[in-house]
């Protein structure tokens, strides 16, 4: 049960972290419109194997920190800090992303590997989102930092990122403008995020 739990809730939560339309997904549905779903699928893969050593490195963190509460303790205050500058950049500072025509000449299923793994490598908060909830999770009782456990969280994310971004490679032309509306407002959506972040962190510094 505990082994399905694990999996379930890293499926669950990397549903969660990526659904919203960002650089990854948008630029997966792009792909499988100009060049052919098979070629998204190939940058699909790449991203996916790159969130797959975030995830594992964001919870091997996350159980070292969770056996040091004086480590815990600095850190909620360190991301109540960032977290609230993350808030105020994304709602006042921030422009309106903009999905960047890409360069014609990457084509091949090989170029679009690589190419999604440079930029999953680039996104950084998927580490940091991956730490907090694990924690979240293991502090409810909800997930142990076993080797089994922690393996099939893992696999439980990449399976839910990699779902994520196959939705967005068939349905892409279903909810195009939905998207586009989505995408012109994300920052908007991360700055709720992170100022909720930072309110729980808050709220747990005041608790303790």
């Amino acid at each position: 049960m505990a082994i399905a739990m694990a999996l379930l809730w890293g499926i669950f939560l990397s549903a969660v972290g990526i659904a919203l339309p960002g650089l990854i997904n948008m630029t997966a549905a792009k792909i499988s419109v100009r060049d052919g779903r098979s070629r998204a699928v190939s940058f699909a893969v790449g991203a996916t194997v790159v969130v797959f050593f975030q995830t594992y490195i964001a919870v091997a963190f996350a159980k070292f920190i969770n056996s040091r509460p004086d480590i815990i303790y600095l850190l909620q205050e360190i991301g109540l800090v960032l977290f609230a500058l993350l808030t105020i950049y994304f709602f006042f500072i921030a422009k309106k992303p903009k999905l960047k025509e890409e360069d014609s000449k990457i084509r091949t299923k090989t170029g679009r590997f690589f190419l999604g793994m440079l930029l999953s490598a680039l996104n950084f908060f998927p580490i940091p989102y991956y730490v907090f909830v694990s924690i979240t999770l293991a502090n409810n009782g909800y997930l142990q930092f076993t080797p089994t456990l922690i393996w099939m969280f893992v696999m439980g994310v990449v399976v839910g990122s990699f779902s994520i971004f196959y939705l967005y490679i068939v349905f892409f032309k279903k909810i195009e403008h939905k998207t586009n509306w989505m995408m012109e407002n994300m920052n908007y959506f991360l700055g709720s995020v992170t100022g909720l972040v930072a309110i729980i962190n808050l709220i747990k510094i005041f608790r303790n």
